[in-house]
C-alpha cells in the first residue's frame, strides 16, 4: 500500500506519496512534484488517485498547495481563504514551486528520493508554473504538462479594462457556487514580469525532455495552446500527446467518482515517458 504523509513546510500544505514496500526497488526513487491549476488544489478530484498510481510504479510523488490558492489546510477540500485567492499571482505561484523544490531537494534523503532525478507535472495553470519552474531551476530533470495553458494573459481588452476600473474581477465557481475575486495585482504581475511569464519563451528554453498532454474537446484551455507549446519547444526532446474525446480534466470530476479511460489513458503515458527519462 502506498505510503502517504501529509506535511507543512515554508507555509504550505504538502502530500508526498511514497512506493509500497516491498515493490522490489533497491536504492533510492526518482520524484515527481505535482503542480495544481486554477480553482484547484491538490487534492481535487483525481489527483491523489493519480499520484498514488505513480507512487505504486516506483516514483515518490509530491503534491502541494500553492499558499494562494484559496485552501486552508484545516479544510482542504473547500475554498475558505477567497482574500488570499484574491491577492495570488503568477510570480507567488513560482515563488512557492521553486520552495517545494528546495524542500525535496535538501531533504531527498529522508524520502528516499534519487535528488538527480526529479520532474515536474503541473495542470492547467499549474502547467505555466512548472514550465516556467524547470526553465529556472538546473535540478529538474524532466517535465509533463496536463491540459497546460500556452500564454498568462488570457483576458479580453475589455475584461482588463474592467478590471483595472473596479481593482477586482470576479470569477463564478459553478461548483461551490462562489464568486472568486482577483485584485488587479494579479494583472501588475502579468504586466511587469512580462518577459518571466513568457511561457514560449521558457520551454524553448528547456534542455530536457518534456511531455505535453491535452484533450482534443477541451474546452477551459483549447488544445491549439498545447500545439502553441509544442513550435516553441526543442522538437528532439518534446512529445505532443492529444487525447480525441476527452477534456479539461480527463472525465474526472470532484469529487472524484471514478477514474475514467482518458484519465488512466493519461496516467500510462505519463509513466512510460518518465521511465524512459527519469
Amino acid at each position: 500500500m502506498t505510503n502517504k504523509i501529509d506535511l507543512k513546510n515554508g507555509g504550505l500544505d504538502i502530500t508526498v506519496y511514497s512506493p509500497p514496500a516491498g515493490t522490489g526497488h533497491s536504492g533510492l526513487f526518482p520524484c515527481i512534484i505535482f503542480a495544481h491549476g486554477f480553482k484547484g488544489f491538490k487534492d481535487w478530484g483525481g489527483f491523489p488517485y493519480m499520484l498514488e498510481k505513480l507512487a505504486d510504479a516506483s516514483y515518490v510523488a509530491v503534491s502541494f498547495n500553492f499558499s494562494h490558492n484559496g485552501v486552508a489546510a484545516d479544510q482542504p477540500m473547500d475554498f475558505t481563504r477567497l482574500d488570499l485567492f484574491a491577492e495570488n499571482t503568477h510570480s507567488k505561484e513560482l515563488t512557492d514551486l521553486h520552495t517545494i523544490i528546495d524542500y525535496i531537494y535538501s531533504n531527498a534523503e529522508s524520502y528516499n528520493i534519487d535528488k538527480n532525478r526529479i520532474a515536474l507535472i503541473g495542470h492547467s495553470r499549474g502547467g505555466a508554473a512548472v514550465i516556467i519552474g524547470a526553465s529556472e531551476d538546473e535540478r529538474i530533470k524532466a517535465l509533463v504538462t496536463l491540459a497546460s495553458v500556452g500564454d498568462v494573459n488570457r483576458y479580453t481588452p475589455e475584461q482588463i479594462k474592467r478590471w483595472r476600473e473596479k481593482g477586482y474581477i470576479e470569477i463564478p465557481n459553478t461548483r461551490t457556487n462562489q464568486m472568486m475575486r482577483m485584485n488587479s495585482e494579479f494583472l501588475d504581475d502579468i504586466e511587469q514580469n512580462s518577459d518571466r511569464l513568457n511561457i514560449e519563451k521558457a520551454f524553448s528554453r528547456l534542455k530536457i525532455p518534456a511531455l505535453i498532454v491535452h484533450g482534443k474537446e477541451d474546452l477551459a484551455v483549447k488544445y491549439t495552446d498545447a500545439e502553441k507549446l509544442y513550435a516553441a519547444s526543442d522538437k528532439s526532446k518534446t512529445e505532443l500527446y492529444i487525447i480525441e474525446s476527452t477534456g479539461h480534466t480527463f472525465g474526472i470530476e470532484h469529487p472524484f467518482k471514478g477514474t475514467t479511460k482518458a484519465f488512466d489513458t493519461t496516467i500510462e503515458k505519463m509513466k512510460e515517458f518518465l521511465e524512459t527519462n527519469l
